[in-house]
């Protein structure tokens, strides 16, 4: 069986760059891959685990178990702020996959799945550094989402959370 290959500490510039530049073409996996190769030698790169975060929610249209694995990182991050800030685009992402996919019983979900990225991005608001206005333009993104699908409701009963990944 082939092994995994280290890569050099000096190369961790040039990667997240790599990384950056392949989720810009929609090739999240390969930033993933980068990214897990950056945190084995580097775990504590907060760089790295930031756009692996960020390219794991882009591969959530075609592997819903994505979300799970971008909030499982998300919960790692040590700022009070970055958990929220990115909590909020994974619910986003993960709303709006559904959406794209018109899913069985996807109203409900996506509008609950927004109002949940907003009050992740409320929260984030208050966290926020100075002059850091990122929460801000995502809730004005989900709000302005809300108003263009007047379609999308809460949902008012149980039913069971569809399945991103068939």
């Amino acid at each position: 069986m082939f092994k995994l290959k280290p890569i050099s500490r000096d190369s961790i510039e040039t990667a997240l760059a790599k990384a950056e530049r392949y989720r810009l073409l929609g090739e999240p996996n390969e930033a993933v891959s980068i990214c897990l190769d950056i945190l084995e030698i580097d775990p504590a790169s907060h760089q790295a685990r930031i756009s692996l975060i960020l390219a794991l929610t882009d591969e959530i249209p075609q592997d819903g178990s994505s979300f799970a694995r971008a909030i499982e990182m998300v919960t790692a991050l040590a700022s009070p702020y970055d958990r929220a800030y990115y909590s909020g685009i994974a619910w986003e992402r993960r709303a709006k996959a559904l959406y794209s996919s018109k899913g069985p019983g996807f109203s409900g979900y996506v509008h609950d799945w927004i109002v949940k990225a907003l009050q992740f991005f409320e929260e984030a608001e208050r966290l926020r550094p100075t002059g850091n206005d990122s929460s801000i333009l995502r809730w004005n993104a989900c709000v302005r989402f809300l108003e263009r699908h007047k379609e999308l409701a809460p949902m008012t009963e149980e039913a069971p959370e569809p399945i991103l990944s068939e």
